[in-house]
């Protein structure tokens, strides 16, 4: 395969076992080794140095009455995690202690589905006895012969849609209407189905006696249907803007939203004047792929920015995030190829490995000594049936995961990855821009050299207000990517003025708009982070991940927890998201937090003073009861 030889020759080019870096089995080399991460200056230790050292001014320093204790548990935090799965930790108490499901919410929450799928099914059987129901077509014929059609979705698949999710539909997939900044402009809908369908409310006046009940809301707000209103969280409403005729919406904080650098609240400040002038240049979009007639200097520029950022020799870049996952690792790895995954790694990547043909093994979620276990068998006992061995062997992590808030024990497992020649895919979708002192992700949070991490992927969509995706990688990997990757050689590339958007953030977050907004960006992330993930632990509710992470999931356990949740939330202000399962197991339903460098101090006071209260109406303090 001539990939396995580019990618081979690549990354031997870098030294896998130094003599000073191998830990071997040797214990206290090993020990000595953990209690030096801080020995060179692009170690964790070294940052956890430069995060203290900010200049911070008391009188300008909204968190200088809690500073001291935020470092505090940040840096303790840090040093749990990065031991958390090191046996010579462990036997010393160093253990990170996990949140476990209480036994009573277990079951609850199990005595919740099993009540939701009881009455489902009676529900499905009266109406079929009664050929009356609202899942009934009212155009069906009952003497065609259905035997002769497909069936488009599985019985457990349209059940589970039907009878469970559609009873909190209205929690999902709201429709905005202004930009996604640290306050957002939610539109109201209704149903007239019993949550069947959503519609938009639509103007006040056309909506009778519904439009007054939302228009009396706290938090309401006009939104015309050509022009966005100003998002001022202070003044949610104005009179000018009730009397104009506009559709019914809801001024929200927004928890929900990936914009952790807050390039939507000062866009036009920011990136806004670059962005707009681009439009005189270049088209919205090229109408081809990279491959073909979609280049441009644009694209050009945004990739070698974007490899001088990380620290690689190249870079490509792709115009969807997921597919950046989905298309890159067919490519990389093929039928005789091995592919490692943490057991927690995004869909994409799931999906990306699943079309590989790659045979594929799951470690324990950033545990290291597992890893090498699987490494070690496979080397061993090489391909199933011939037991020759493997073309390569590829480990996939990501940088921050998703739905756990949890950043990834990277030093660790590169190190097991380096001791055995096995490839690191890393995935920063989450982590670049939003970690480390200068925003360079994973791998300068944990101290990881990127030269010892072969290919990185990253998004433009979450720190720098844009869209689409990138891997950086040595130049033989780009460039077979650039021809054989079906990201870049099919699907229409990156919008120039989204590639202008992404240039612009890139400035800023260097300083290279000569000015200190960046590292200002940075820091007010990570403060802010902090400060709502000690507010929410000193609830008592079971929240996940670590300190410095800008996502914080709070567990709800019971499905009825996840709608009264963000119900409650939304009737208060708070645009937040929930997840249940499938995207979670059936047990850890749970509401998610995505904090921006965008709120104030005022702002995280104001959402904690609401979440305090539904915490106690939905009895989520199981820190502190099992029962909530």
């Amino acid at each position: 395969m001539v990939f396995g030889k580019v990618i081979k020759d690549s990354v031997n080019s870098v030294p896998f076992e130094k003599d000073d870096q191998k830990f071997g089995c040797d214990s206290d080399a090993k020990t000595e080794e953990l209690s030096s991460l801080g020995s060179s200056s692009s170690s964790s230790m070294d940052n956890e140095v430069s995060y203290q050292q900010n200049d911070y001014n008391e009188e300008e320093d909204e968190y200088a009455d809690v500073r001291e204790r935020m470092e505090e548990l940040s840096r303790t935090d840090r040093e749990a995690h990065l031991h958390s799965h090191d046996p010579l930790k462990i036997d010393s108490g160093m253990d990170k202690e996990m949140i476990q499901i209480p036994f009573f919410a277990a079951m609850t929450t199990y005595l919740g589905y099993l009540v939701l799928i009881l009455f489902g099914h009676i529900r499905d059987t009266c109406a079929s006895v009664f050929r009356n129901g609202r899942y009934r077509s009212d155009n069906l014929d009952e003497t065609k012969d259905m035997d002769k059609f497909a069936v488009l979705l599985k019985d457990w698949e349209n059940f589970y849609t039907r009878r469970l999710y559609h009873r909190i539909q209205d929690c999902f997939n709201r429709p905005i209407a202004s930009n996604p900044g640290a306050v957002i402009d939610v539109l109201e809908r209704v149903s007239n189905d019993g949550n069947k369908t959503m519609e938009i409310l639509g103007e006040k006046s056309q909506a009778g006696p519904r439009g007054e009940e939302y228009a009396s809301g706290q938090h309401v707000s006009y939104v015309s249907q050509f022009e966005p209103t100003p998002n001022n969280l202070t003044s949610p409403a104005t009179s000018d803007q009730i009397e104009k005729k506009g559709r019914v919406a809801r001024h929200c904080l927004n928890l929900g939203s990936y914009n952790y650098l807050g390039f939507a609240d000062d866009w036009n400040a920011t990136c806004g004047k670059d962005v707009i002038a681009s439009l005189d240049e270049f088209p919205v979009s090229t109408g081809s792929s990279r491959f073909e007639l979609g280049s441009t200097v644009l694209h050009a520029k945004l990739e070698k920015l974007v490899a001088n950022f990380i620290g690689k020799e190249d870079a490509v870049c792709f115009n969807m995030g997921f597919n950046t996952n989905t298309t890159t690792i067919p490519a990389l790895v093929g039928s005789q190829d091995l592919l490692i995954s943490d057991e927690l790694n995004h869909t994409s990547i799931v999906n990306g490995a699943r079309a590989s043909g790659a045979a594929i093994r799951t470690f324990r979620h950033n545990n290291s000594n597992h890893l090498e276990g699987i490494i070690r068998e496979a080397i061993i006992m090489g391909r199933p049936k011939s037991r020759r061995p493997w073309g390569k062997i590829l480990v996939i992590v990501e940088g921050i995961y998703s739905m756990e808030g949890e950043y990834c024990n990277l030093r660790a497992i590169v190190d097991v990855c380096k001791k055995y020649g096995a490839y690191v895919y890393l995935d920063e979708a989450h982590s670049i821009g939003a970690m480390g002192p200068s925003g360079r992700g994973c791998a300068e949070y944990c101290g990881v050299d990127t030269n010892d991490i072969d290919v990185m992927m990253g998004t433009f969509t979450k720190s720098f207000g844009g869209m689409g995706g990138y891997i950086a990688a040595s130049k033989e990997v780009v460039a077979f990517l650039r021809s054989e990757c079906k990201g870049s050689t099919f699907h229409n590339s990156l919008s120039p003025v989204v590639c202008q958007q992404v240039i612009s953030a890139f400035r800023v977050i260097n300083g290279e708009d000569g000015s200190t907004r960046g590292q200002e960006k940075l820091t007010a992330l990570r403060d802010n982070s902090n400060y709502m993930r000690m507010k929410l632990t000193d609830m008592g509710l079971h929240v996940l991940g670590n300190y410095d992470s800008p996502i914080m999931p709070v567990m709800l356990y019971n499905p009825t927890k996840i709608a009264a949740f963000s119900r409650e939330c939304f009737k208060r202000g708070l645009a937040v998201v929930v997840v249940g399962f499938p995207a979670v197991p059936i047990l850890m339903s749970r509401a998610r937090f995505c904090i921006s460098a965008g709120h104030t101090r005022k702002d995280l006071d104001r959402a904690l003073c609401e979440i305090d209260e539904i915490a106690d109406i939905l009895k989520l303090r199981y820190v502190r009861s099992t029962l909530g």
